[in-house]
């Protein structure tokens, strides 16, 4: 599903205009990235939670050449599904 069909389908199924539920999504969108970028976690009761981890600096290869290169450190998201959604899934 892309964005635009998930927006139509909250807006349908909350009663919303599509304008209002395009809103709405890139709110909860826009707060869950502030959050992550602070390194915060964000949990979300009956969907899951939201976190951050450090991945550190590492060699590697560069594929075209073989010569070695230093990857960067990075920040990765994981996301941890809740119970309930896990058993609505399955």
């Amino acid at each position: 599903m892309k964005k635009a069909e998930f927006i139509g389908n909250i807006a349908d199924s909350a009663s919303l205009t599509k304008a209002d539920a395009d809103r709405a999504v890139s709110a909860v969108i826009g707060e869950i990235t502030k959050c992550l970028a602070n390194n915060d976690s964000l949990t979300i009761f009956g969907f899951g939670t939201f976190s951050t981890y450090a991945r550190a600096e590492k060699k590697g290869r560069n594929p075209q050449d073989g010569s070695e290169i230093t990857i960067p450190a990075s920040t990765g998201i994981r996301f941890k599904p809740a119970k309930a959604l896990k058993d609505a899934v399955n």
